[in-house]
């Protein structure tokens, strides 16, 4: 027998041939019958999909005598998936997405070696962690075109969502997302989510920074009440802006600028501050101006002397009535019979002087007719006057009556609180606030 094999291994067959052997005298009881391997066929197991992590079993098969040996080989892969074996299974215990591909396997034994069609295994799988980029990859200015494209690992193809900032943004299930004219409110955290029948992951954040030039600045004023002369004020100037904007203080009608920075502060207002300001805003891309109109009223002094102005008219006003009530008492007492005025109002004919600093000076009284004036003086070599004239009805009387009149002066005279006792004593003269009334009035009976 082993002469037999011999001379078959030495000689040259084919390998679709079958041989047999028997002893001369005894053909009738052959040997079985050796030859080389049939064309193998492969299978797998489950013959499902299959799935990344499940067990996989794929068997090689033969028909060959003696038996044949096994060897696994991957297109394209390491050709020495397994080593030859008697077994014809290869075992994948947890198959991952890198095992798709073509598989084929050869059997072989000592009269001939047959190899198997290729078999693609498919392994199916959730999609892989998605990348995000964007094009172009450089600097984004506001009014560009932007694209952001999402790319996953998967099988089956994978489906895509888009988000901002946890917001889903409506544009369909697709890789790519366009914005054709960028704005600044698209700036911020974009990411998308992949996913097919198997899984679904989301991607990391991807930031755009979408530059633009400073938006029209708004402007504030501190103390945003009335401004007084001598206080101190701040005027701020904001705008929105990518990168952040520089600040310039302009006055208007003036070239030259006032203050640079956010905050322009002036620290003892004076009325020559009054008018229009205006920030600009500015960066590499743009700028933009915001005008504010600036008043600065009179000082806490001229508030305090405006009011009292208003009290002093107020009390001449009442000194008249009072005056005036008490004339007309004495012009009743006058008119009855028997009463002869002529000596009593020489008589009783006299002046009252409430400041010796006020000069008396006796003037005839205008016939039918009684004036108060009241003029004041304030303020530093300025006289601003108030003039109250009152005409009050008389009776008819005799001239004589008319040119025996009384005249009241009265002089009040008010200090100002910043004039001194040393080198102030002009200054004082000059601030100081005079009130003069004068009333005719018939002497009393």
């Amino acid at each position: 027998m082993a002469e037999v094999s011999q001379q078959l291994q030495s000689s040259w067959f084919n390998p679709t041939d079958v041989f047999s052997c028997g002893l001369k005298g005894h053909e009738k009881f052959p040997s079985p019958s050796v030859y080389a391997p049939k064309l193998p066929s492969v299978s797998v197991s489950p013959s499902a999909e299959i799935v990344e992590g499940s067990s996989v079993t794929l068997t090689c098969s033969s028909d060959a005598n003696p038996a044949a040996k096994y060897t696994w080989y991957k297109e394209n892969g390491n050709p020495d998936v397994q080593r030859p074996s008697e077994e014809p299974q290869l075992v994948f215990s947890s198959i991952q997405s890198s095992d798709s591909g073509q598989y084929y396997c050869t059997a072989e034994n000592k009269l001939g070696r047959k190899t198997s069609n290729n078999f693609s295994v498919n392994v199916k799988y959730a999609p892989k962690l998605p990348s995000v980029s964007v094009s172009p990859s450089a600097e984004i200015v506001e009014g560009s075109s932007v694209t952001l494209t999402c790319s996953s690992d998967a099988n089956l193809a994978a489906n895509y969502t888009w988000y901002k900032e946890n917001q889903t943004l409506p544009h369909g299930q697709q890789a790519i997302y366009h914005l054709t004219s960028i704005r600044s409110e698209d700036r911020g955290n974009y990411y998308c989510k992949s996913e097919n029948q198997h899984g679904q992951i989301n991607s990391t954040s991807q930031f755009i920074d979408v530059q633009y030039g400073p938006k029209l600045p708004s402007v504030s004023v501190s103390p945003s009440a009335e401004i007084v002369e001598g206080s101190s004020v701040n005027l701020t100037c904001s705008s929105d802006a990518n990168p952040a904007a520089k600040y310039t203080w302009y006055k208007e009608n003036e070239d030259s600028p006032k203050a640079s920075g956010q905050i322009f502060t002036i620290t003892d207002v004076r009325p020559e501050h009054s008018g229009n300001y205006y920030c600009e805003a500015q960066n590499r891309i743009g700028h933009q101006n915001s005008t504010l109109h600036l008043i600065v009223v009179a000082g806490s002094m001229k508030s305090v002397a405006a009011g009292s102005i208003t009290a002093i008219f107020l009390a001449i006003i009442f000194l008249c009535a009072f005056l005036f009530i008490r004339r007309k008492r004495s012009w009743k007492r006058t008119s009855e019979p028997g009463e002869r005025p002529d000596n009593q109002a020489q008589e009783n004919m006299g002046s009252v002087y409430d400041s010796p600093s006020a000069p008396v000076q006796r003037t005839p009284a205008e016939p039918h007719k009684d004036f108060c004036y009241a003029s004041v003086i304030f303020s530093k070599n300025q006289e601003d006057s108030l003039y109250s004239n009152i005409r009050l009805a008389q009776p008819h009387r005799h001239k004589e009556e008319e040119e025996d009149e009384d005249v009241e002066y009265t002089t009040v005279n008010f200090k100002s609180s910043s004039a001194t006792t040393e080198s102030g004593n002009q200054k004082a003269a000059e601030e100081l606030y005079e009130l003069y009334s004068t009333v005719s009035k018939h002497p009393r009976v």
